[in-house]
Formats: structure tokens, C-alpha cells, sequence
């Protein structure tokens, strides 16, 4: 009888990994931070073989706390941070450079040049994404035109490239599978997705060698299989976590809307088969489904979002932990006029400036520890509030309730000022971790441990719903103290102003 499935969770931060039962509940859960590497101001890293180690480690942890075995295990699925590459030797398996994570912003003088060009419109029309640094294709690039060798050895078909699913999946199956899902391809700036293939012309452009890639496959079919658990498991999902948390959240239908505070904020919409053209900074990319016809999304992208917590944890060392932002927030009754825009590595949807940097306004003597850290709290709502009205005018459709995830979503002084800024309700599940949830549902469904999407919807359980509880002029007055400081971001990025 199988027991469990298991959802590998590699995220920006740290890796997880959670056994789910056949309820959705979470049985195991296991998570380990790896270390954030900043050789330069803008640059961020990762070593991939910690990436690996640590998956592996906290999927064994996870399994020893409830003494699972491999047959208890119907399949595994892996959701993954988005867009973060890694090149290897396809022989020895061995990473030539570091990993470059979605956050680096070394190349963003070659999204410059792209543009001039003429390439901008081209790449926009054939993968729905705004040409950025923050995608796949100018980071592979970087590395073969900076690591001694890569290309020479890339035309050569010696290295292989891939979002960090397709990293696991090589390492799971010990190089056997190079693959990847539509939902990681159509992130890296490569993948045509309208065609569903990766396109000649542009790789081209960018000197990638077709060898280098992986296959692409529906998130929810068998990659493969795995022994390196003690038997042979089935891998049976892959999916970008945003993806992922869309389906966690039964976002099945167009029109479904959920928004994810983590590393990042996301937020995604469902719109079915119709893959709409933004022209208010939104991406369009496909989204994770269950069956052949492809679904596709709007999503809007937040940069930093729990980042900048873990910024007054770790560098500033204002908190101890993230979960005590709360009390320091509700220790004050506001911020004192002090607004934080936490545009470390740029601000993505709806500005899209990849110059510009963090910014402080309004701070005045009598501003406390406790003013700012709530300023920093708010910066999430406020930054998830321009993706909504985005997408509100965008869809044309109304959007009533946001279902919410990710670890900064059990923070409710957040979730109840959003509901005060957006003027909507917000839903929370029972189950934030609905990422992991996500690939668990689509490598269940790919073995048939779920039959059905119905199963899985009669899962989902709201845990506790916010509803807005300020006046109209007070919304309004929040938000226009927040464009101001939104202007001075991004005025710092025009130097010669």
C-alpha cells in the first residue's frame, strides 16, 4: 500500500522536503538553509552541489521521522526556484561555475543590448516574458562566455544546462534523464509557448548550443525513477514553485488568483487556454496542469518579498527570527510615514527597472526599531497591491478573494493589511505550504495515487479569511505615500539625473 508522496521543495533559501498522505496533510517535513553567496553587489549565487546535498539529506530526514520506506513512496515531485542555472559536464556531472540564481543581476547590460538589438519585441511575442536579467537565458550565456572553455566545450556537447529541477532529476536518475516541465521552460527566455519548443533563433542570438538543453514535458508525466532511497520510486512532477503553488491552491479554473509570499512575491492567475498579452508589466507563462491541453497564466513578479525579513534577521540583526517581524509590527499603530522599498536587485512587475536599488523615505527622530521593521512588513502587501491592480485591469476580471501562501503568509499583521490595502478578502488555507503541495498533486495524479481533480479540491480547507476594515481615504492616502517612494527607487536607477 503507498503511503505517501513526496514533494522535494528546492527553494531560493533553503531546501525542504514534506511527505504528504492521500488528504493533503502534511505527515513529514524536513528543511535545511544552504549558504547565499554575494561575490559581487548585485551578484547572487549558490554552489550546486550544496543545492543537491541538501535536497538529499532533508528527503532522507524527512522519510526516517516517519520510518518510510521506499514502497511506501507512490512518487515523487519536485518544485523548484524558478530560472536559477546551472551548467554541468554531462559526463562527470560536475558543475563548471556556481549556480547563477534568478536574483543576480550581472547581466543586466546584456538585456541592455538585446534591446538595442532589436531583439525585445520578438522574444516578448514567442515566451510571454519582458526580456530581464532575471531569466535563464543571459545567465547561461554569462557563463559560457566568462568560464574558461565553457564554450568551446558547450559546442562540443560536453555540458549540459537546466533549472534546478533538471539538476535533481539528473542527479535522482544519476545522469540518465536531462529533462525539464513546460512550466520551468517557460521561464528561461528560450521557449516558445505558443509552439511549446524551444526556439532556434533565439538560442542562436544568444550562442546556446540546442545540446545544451533539456527535454520538456507536461508537469505532471514520469521523468523517470529514482534508487537512491532504498528502492526504485517513480519522479512523476516537476513544476517552477509559482506554478506549483497555483495548482496547490486548486487554481484549476481561469480566473483563479493566488498570491505567494516568499523569497519573492508572486502573484498568478489562471487563464485557462488563452495565453493573454500583457501590456501592464505582467508576464504570461504557462502553468502547471494534469492533462495534455496546455493552461496558461498572468503572473506578476515581486522581486523581494520575504527577502527583505530575513535582511533585518540577518544583516541588519533587528530580529531573531522571521516569525517575531509580527510583534514588532503590531507594537506600533503605524510606521510613522516610513515606507521601504526593498529593491535589492531591481524591482520587477509593474516597473520592471533593473537599476533600481533599496530605499528608505519619511524617517524622522522619533522612528523606532519597531517603525521600520513594520515598514518592511508592509512592503510585501504594498508590492502585491501594484500586481493586483495590474491584473485587475488586465483580465478585466474581478478579483473578490486572494488565496495566499508561502511562509510569510502565517504572518496575519500582513495578510490583514493587505486585505486593508486591496479592499479584498484573503483566504489562507489550512496548508500554506501549498508549493510542495502542488507537486505533490501532480505526481500523484501521474500514478493515479489521486484519481481526479475533484479529489484533490474537496482538500482544500480555508483556515482563516481577512476582510478589509479601513476607510477608502486612508487606502488611499497609504498608497499614494507609497508611489512617492516608489519614485525616489526608482530615480536612484537615473544617474545622470
Amino acid at each position: 500500500m503507498k503511503k505517501y508522496v513526496i514533494a522535494m521543495d528546492q527553494g531560493t533559501t533553503s531546501s525542504r522536503c514534506i511527505l504528504f498522505d492521500r488528504q493533503g496533510n502534511i505527515c513529514s517535513v524536513a528543511q535545511k538553509e544552504f549558504p547565499q553567496l554575494y561575490p559581487q553587489p548585485g551578484w547572487v549565487e549558490h554552489d550546486p552541489m550544496e543545492i543537491w546535498s541538501t535536497q538529499m539529506g532533508v528527503t532522507m530526514e524527512a522519510m526516517q521521522k516517519v520510518d518510510a520506506r521506499a514502497g511506501e513512496i507512490a512518487a515523487i515531485g519536485i518544485t523548484n526556484q524558478r530560472e536559477t542555472t546551472v551548467v554541468w559536464d554531462g559526463a562527470t556531472g560536475e558543475p563548471v561555475y556556481n549556480a547563477i540564481v534568478w536574483q543576480c543581476r550581472r547581466t543586466a547590460d546584456r538585456i541592455d543590448r538585446l534591446r538595442q538589438d532589436g531583439w525585445w519585441e520578438a522574444i516578448r511575442r514567442r515566451t510571454g516574458l519582458i526580456p530581464d536579467a532575471y531569466f535563464s537565458a543571459s545567465k547561461i550565456a554569462w557563463l559560457l562566455d566568462h568560464v574558461p572553455g565553457a564554450r568551446a566545450r558547450a559546442e562540443r556537447g560536453e555540458l549540459k544546462f537546466g533549472t534546478v529541477d533538471s539538476w535533481l532529476i539528473w542527479n535522482l536518475t544519476e545522469g540518465r534523464v536531462h529533462a525539464t516541465d513546460r512550466t520551468n521552460a517557460s521561464r528561461t527566455m528560450l521557449y516558445d509557448i505558443h509552439k511549446l519548443c524551444w526556439d532556434r533563433e533565439i538560442l542562436d542570438y544568444f550562442r546556446i548550443p540546442a545540446s545544451m538543453l533539456p527535454q520538456v514535458y507536461p508537469s505532471s508525466h514520469i521523468y523517470g525513477a529514482t534508487g537512491r532511497f532504498g528502492g526504485s520510486i517513480p519522479i512523476a512532477a516537476a513544476a517552477g514553485d509559482q506554478q506549483a503553488a497555483l495548482f496547490g491552491q486548486c487554481g484549476f479554473e481561469p480566473g483563479d488568483v493566488k498570491s505567494t509570499y516568499g523569497t519573492g512575491g508572486f502573484l498568478l492567475m489562471n487563464t485557462g487556454g488563452q495565453a493573454v498579452r500583457s501590456t501592464k508589466g505582467l508576464l504570461t507563462t504557462i502553468a502547471a496542469s494534469a492533462g495534455q491541453p496546455v493552461s496558461y497564466a498572468l503572473e506578476g513578479s515581486v522581486f523581494v518579498a520575504g527577502a527583505a525579513i530575513q535582511w533585518l534577521r540577518d544583516e541588519l540583526r533587528m530580529l531573531r527570527s522571521a516569525p517575531q517581524s509580527e510583534g514588532f509590527c503590531t507594537a506600533v499603530e503605524d510606521t510613522r510615514g516610513v515606507y521601504v522599498v526593498p529593491a535589492f536587485a531591481g524591482m520587477g512587475a509593474p516597473y520592471w527597472e533593473p537599476y533600481a536599488r533599496g530605499t528608505i523615505v519619511g524617517l524622522t527622530r522619533g522612528v523606532t526599531k519597531e517603525h521600520l521593521v513594520r515598514a518592511v512588513v508592509e512592503s510585501l502587501a504594498y508590492q502585491t497591491n501594484d500586481l493586483l491592480l495590474a491584473m485587475k485591469e488586465e483580465s478585466g476580471l474581478p478579483i473578490a478573494s486572494l488565496k495566499v501562501d508561502g511562509g510569510a503568509s502565517a504572518n496575519s499583521f500582513l495578510m490583514q493589511f493587505q486585505s486593508d490595502l486591496s479592499d479584498i478578502r484573503i483566504d489562507r488555507p489550512r496548508c500554506i505550504e501549498t508549493t510542495a503541495l502542488g507537486a505533490a498533486y501532480l505526481a500523484g495524479l501521474a500514478v493515479g495515487y489521486w484519481q481526479d481533480l475533484e479529489e484533490i479540491r474537496a482538500n482544500w480547507g480555508r483556515e482563516r479569511a481577512f476582510t478589509p476594515s479601513i476607510p477608502a481615504d486612508i487606502r488611499e492616502r497609504l498608497v499614494r505615500g507609497w508611489n512617492r517612494a516608489v519614485r525616489c527607487a526608482l530615480a536612484w536607477a537615473r544617474e545622470e539625473d
